[in-house]
């Protein structure tokens, strides 16, 4: 039951595999498309189940349409959490796609994940934070309730140059990803839900992912066990200061996982070049709980479709923005 002295705040996980994160980063083998899931899915399942959270898991439609993963898939709906739509191939110049691109990216994942889930998505993420206007009007044509690709920060150029510096992509490569991240533009946009302006006065809710109001500095958990790695004091200061700005500035929080934010190098050796895959899965777990806790005691923690109905109630009030 909600308490209603405490702020609404929803929790979404990007439910990328192995092979995506082989394929970003240039290294051979990623087309066999080797999978994790069934060793993550599980394993974050049931910390979800230990804070009885309820979230929504966006899904790569070709991992929903691999035999291999169809068991440990079905999980995701049978223990009560929502999906929601990632793309089918997650390509990194997904924003450049022209809309019967998008429309085969969109129908081919809701038709996977409806197969084995049993549920339809509401709500979609671009990958790497790609979106364009032909997105969202394709996104409203098909009556989604709203989008989550925006991350209102400055940083995005910084953390792609440092991706690519990590990677064994070609210069090509490169050029194809340069959307992933997005530009320092992106700290111009808002922390706060709003709604985007298309044509014949149609209107897409977005609901970014949140940034520490003022200073737009990312803190989903990617970024809160890299600190960690430093100081685990460092990270409950950084947590502490981005859930009190959220409250000072009255900023409902949607919070992002990720996948290698809860397991180790220790469960999958072959992504030990990404960042903070030196630590190991009983650690990134400790650390979960930490944020956990302060996340339960802070916030009535919801699934973004949740999350979106309720910011709709107060539609009036919402800002409305161009794309550009």
């Amino acid at each position: 039951m909600n308490n209603k002295s405490k702020m609404n705040s929803s929790i979404s996980l990007d439910l990328d595999n192995q092979w995506a994160y082989m394929q970003v980063h240039g290294d051979k083998g990623w087309e066999k498309y080797p999978s994790y899931l069934n060793k993550f899915l599980p394993h974050v399942l049931e910390m979800l189940d230990k804070y009885k959270l309820k979230i929504t898991f966006f899904i790569v439609g070709k991992d929903a349409d691999d035999p291999k993963n169809l068991d440990v898939m079905k999980e995701i709906t049978n223990s009560g959490h929502e999906v929601g739509n990632h793309s089918y191939n997650h390509e990194a110049m997904f924003n450049s796609y022209s809309k019967e691109e998008i429309l085969d990216e969109l129908n081919r994942t809701e038709e996977a994940i409806e197969k084995v889930t049993g549920l339809l998505p509401q709500g979609f993420r671009g990958p790497g934070f790609t979106r364009s206007k032909t997105l969202f009007e394709v996104l409203k044509e098909k009556n989604y309730l709203y989008d989550a690709s925006t991350l209102p920060t400055w940083i995005g150029p910084l953390a792609r140059w440092y991706y690519f510096r990590q990677s064994d992509l070609t210069k090509e490569e490169m050029k194809t990803r340069e959307g992933l991240f997005g530009s320092f533009s992106e700290g111009l946009k808002s922390i706060k839900p709003f709604l985007w302006k298309l044509d014949n006065n149609e209107q897409l809710l977005e609901i970014p992912v949140s940034t520490i109001p003022v200073f737009k500095l990312p803190f989903h958990f990617s970024y809160l066990h890299y600190l960690a790695g430093a100081s685990v004091s460092l990270m409950k200061a950084y947590l502490q200061t981005a859930i009190t700005m959220c409250k000072i500035t009255n900023t409902e929080p949607s919070f992002l996982l990720h996948p290698l934010d809860l397991i180790g190098g220790d469960l999958v050796p072959e992504l030990d070049f990404f960042p903070g895959m030196d630590l190991s899965t009983a650690y990134k777990t400790e650390l979960f709980d930490i944020v956990m806790e302060k996340f339960t005691s802070n916030f009535n923690l919801l699934n973004m479709s949740e999350h979106a109905k309720l910011i709709m109630q107060r539609k009036e009030t919402l800002p409305i923005k161009i794309h550009n």
